[in-house]
């Protein structure tokens, strides 16, 4: 009995054999064929995702004879440039670009502070009205005005063809403010508590724990918002009169709207509009998407997480 337990014991104190570095496991058959559907799968996803937009960019550098033969699949044919030159080269189309650009950086700047705030003042729970205001951002998503008294408002508050009428009516997305405030609902208390501690006061919390700390679900937000000012067309066509307050997607929808009815497009003669006619619409598309596409890669590892963030519970 007692050697018994000798060799127990002699057996417990030795070393454990260790897997060399560089050396892992091998997966079972079923975790094998698992990971190869998956990859299958999402490459099969990728190749569905890609082939619009690899098309739409195939049939915008084509010439339109290929294009209404519709022999333009996934290789432009018969190269040519006709519809970029008469849109780039109308002085209209930059003054309507800068315009975009600063109702996406003004928009998005006043909706991330409006938003970031709302969210953080409704996670804490010891907010008296916590409730009714939740109540009134949730209540928007379900219900709203209407047309014409959006309208008549903003025609009343003097905001028609002005910044204000693009960047005021959606400044806060009651979606987007539900997944902040969820995520700054999990975040750590003891951070700060104990910056409180240290004599720090709410704003400087917020500013210089709370808002670094967040850059994930910062950057997700910006995103967003920015993508939906990009986009957004209706409101300026609604509230502007002036052409020059016009953002560039409404100078491209009012280009292939143009086109598309036989009006002669501004720089454009009666010999191309043919031309353009056939693929103006594929250079509208990539002209409008390519900024956000070129922006994504910066903030994409940021996406997943912040996304996600918010619904994880400590």
């Amino acid at each position: 009995m007692v050697s018994d337990v000798t060799t127990r014991k002699v057996d417990l104190g030795r070393p454990r054999a260790r897997v060399p570095r560089g050396v892992r496991p091998r997966d079972g058959a079923g975790y094998t064929a698992f990971r190869v559907a998956n990859a299958a799968l999402l490459l099969v996803m990728c190749a569905l995702v890609l082939y619009p937009f690899v098309n739409i960019v195939a049939q915008a550098f084509s010439s339109e004879g290929y294009i209404n033969s519709g022999q333009v699949n996934l290789v432009p044919r018969g190269f040519n440039l006709t519809t970029f030159q008469v849109v780039m080269s109308d002085d209209m189309f930059w003054v309507n670009y800068k315009n975009t650009v600063v109702y996406t950086v003004v928009g998005t700047a006043i909706a991330m502070a409006l938003t970031t705030t709302y969210a953080y003042a409704l996670s804490k729970k010891h907010l008296k009205g916590r409730t009714f205001f939740i109540g009134v951002a949730v209540l928007t998503m379900f219900f709203n005005g209407g047309l014409v008294p959006n309208y008549v408002l903003i025609n009343t508050l003097g905001f028609k063809d002005t910044i204000w009428a693009i960047v005021l009516p959606n400044a806060i997305s009651v979606f987007n403010l539900l997944v902040m405030k969820s995520f700054f609902e999990n975040f750590p208390d003891e951070l700060e508590e104990a910056a409180a501690i240290d004599g720090m006061s709410t704003y400087g919390i917020f500013f210089r724990i709370v808002i670094p700390l967040s850059k994930a679900v910062l950057a997700t937000m910006v995103l967003f918002y920015a993508v939906a000012f990009w986009n957004s067309w209706f409101s300026a066509y609604l509230y502007m009169t002036d052409p020059h307050n016009y953002p560039v997607t409404v100078y491209l929808r009012n280009l292939m709207a143009g086109v598309t009815s036989g009006t002669t497009v501004a720089g454009g003669s009666l010999d191309n509009t043919t031309q353009i006619a056939s693929n103006v619409q594929s250079v509208t598309m990539l002209l409008t998407v390519l900024p956000i596409v070129c922006l994504y890669p910066f903030i994409q590892r940021y996406f997943v997480s912040g996304v996600m963030l918010g619904a994880v519970k400590q």
